[in-house]
């Protein structure tokens, strides 16, 4: 390890943290629109390399990143995008390291439910880097999440796997199609009272884009469960399913469309 970041991390994993922990702040670009994700996929893809060496200095570290203390963040701040940084690297480390990978399960989903929408992000993420390596497992975990989590724990489920450079096995992609359905389902049945809460509404917001991946997809059953939800007559998912017709990946399924728009009008 020769660059800045490389050496910090050297000195971060044998209990010097502090100074890693200013540059991923220095350099993080907040407060801004835009986070450093560039930065975030560096350090991951650093923090993997080296936990395949010295798995035991580089789990310290990530404890040592999200723990509470460190957990207690403030949105668009510095502070935010170290805690975004080591929920990736989490991820990032379990795909590589098997072990790992039912305690990164449990801190993604922790840390899916958190106040910053970035961290929220990270989780997502976190969760991404996992897919390819262990489909079967992470998958798995996610339609738990669908199933039983809370609305930001279903939130992060979709958002995870709703990716489309992952969506290129039958694997991922029946996953994928069984998560929508489930949070959707769910979405239907939520009662009046939790439609006007904010993580509800975090979830609708990001259904709004979600179905139209996984049903690009598998556009045969994604448009079927899209004409199922029609009819619910659902003013929640009726907004979802409006939001997603608009998206360009669905513009070359120019009947099933507009079919949709017609049962919605």
């Amino acid at each position: 390890m020769h660059t800045t970041l490389g050496s910090l991390v050297e000195r971060a994993i044998t209990g010097n943290q502090r100074p890693l922990e200013f540059y991923l702040r220095d350099q993080s670009r907040l407060p801004g629109p835009r986070a450093n994700l560039e930065l975030v996929n560096e350090f991951s893809d650093l923090l993997a390399l080296v936990a395949t060496e010295q798995p035991e200095n580089v789990h310290g570290l990530l404890k040592y990143l999200t723990s509470d203390v460190h957990s207690a963040v403030k949105t668009n701040t510095p502070e935010e995008f170290a805690l975004l940084s080591s929920l990736v690297a989490y991820g990032a480390c379990a795909a590589l390291l098997p072990s790992w990978r039912a305690e990164a399960f449990e801190v993604l989903a922790d840390y899916a439910g958190h106040s910053s929408w970035r961290v929220r992000e990270g989780s997502a993420l976190g969760f991404q880097r996992l897919l390819p390596a262990a489909p079967t497992e992470t998958t798995r975990y996610l339609k738990t999440l669908a199933t039983r989590g809370k609305y930001l724990q279903q939130r992060a489920a979709i958002v995870a796997i709703a990716e489309p450079s992952l969506l290129h096995t039958d694997e991922l992609v029946d996953a994928a199609f069984s998560i929508q359905r489930t949070i959707l389902e769910n979405m239907h049945n939520a009662p009046a009272q939790d439609r006007k809460r904010e993580d509800f509404r975090a979830l609708r917001k990001s259904l709004g884009y979600t179905l139209s991946v996984v049903t690009a997809a598998t556009p045969e059953r994604g448009f079927a469960l899209m004409r199922e939800c029609a009819a619910w007559g659902d003013t929640d998912i009726t907004w979802v399913l409006r939001e997603n017709l608009k998206k360009k990946r669905l513009a070359k399924f120019v009947a099933d469309t507009e079919e949709l728009i017609r049962l919605l009008a």
